[in-house]
């Protein structure tokens, strides 16, 4: 992956710092009048289920649990399938975030390739504190229905290609939480979340060539490279405006 800097100003740094200083004051109290303080985790969770997605990956997840359980007991080895996902998924989430999501439109001919998921995703980056963006839109969750079924015809039986739907939704479902939380009016209370909103944090305000995880910080941005010392980077103009002309 090629890093770029964006020769920013000490105006520009001062506008990035200025930008994460107040969506954080906002979140942990100290902003001014008509701040939103005092949201508790139930509160977020209750919100949380107002929205499309994650009634359907529930649904899904059920559903995918439900016909796991009618075909028996599996083999032990398919064990190894949700705790192969899990370890994985750091990279998973990368490679998805760094290949689809920041996916630079392309054409071909008359043919413009730009998915619904990348130009979702250039609006979460426009407007980071609108919340319907930040959910994985609800046509793409069905699109992708028919995609998982099909891994059922090239697992080894029936059971392991079910567990590894559960495993799927399960770990979905996790990561839609997440990254609403993140992004909802919730503090941080524990040290691992701290670092995983701050994470996120600065790959909206201060550089999107960084920081791609969403559900951890510091797993799979170091071993891309993507991982460094906020201070030594360069805050970018285009962080919320995807792709458009440095300078």
């Amino acid at each position: 992956m090629t890093r770029r800097t964006t020769g920013a100003t000490p105006e520009i740094e001062a506008r990035a710092a200025e930008r994460l200083a107040q969506d954080e004051a906002r979140i942990t109290g100290a902003a001014g009048p008509g701040r939103r303080t005092g949201v508790t985790l139930g509160a977020s969770w209750t919100a949380f289920w107002k929205h499309p997605s994650p009634p359907m990956i529930m649904a899904f997840l059920v559903g995918s649990v439900v016909a796991r359980t009618s075909v028996g007991v599996g083999a032990w080895w398919e064990l190894a399938i949700p705790a192969g996902l899990l370890a994985l998924f750091p990279v998973i989430e990368w490679l998805i975030h760094v290949g689809i999501l920041h996916w630079r439109p392309r054409s071909i001919g008359p043919l413009r390739i730009d998915s619904t998921l990348a130009r979702e995703h250039r609006a979460h980056h426009a407007d980071p504190r609108n919340i319907p963006l930040v959910f994985i839109p609800w046509r793409v969750l069905v699109w992708l229905l028919p995609a998982y079924c099909l891994l059922l015809l090239v697992m080894p039986t029936l059971s392991s290609g079910l567990t590894l739907l559960v495993s799927i939704y399960g770990i979905k479902f996790g990561y839609e939480w997440t990254h609403y939380l993140i992004h909802s009016d919730y503090k941080p209370r524990s040290a691992w979340y701290r670092k995983v909103w701050r994470n996120h944090r600065l790959h909206h305000y201060k550089n999107e060539h960084y920081w791609f995880t969403v559900t951890t910080a510091g797993t799979a941005d170091r071993l891309f490279g993507t991982y460094p010392d906020p201070a030594t980077v360069t805050s970018s103009r285009t962080v919320k405006s995807l792709h458009a002309t440095d300078g």
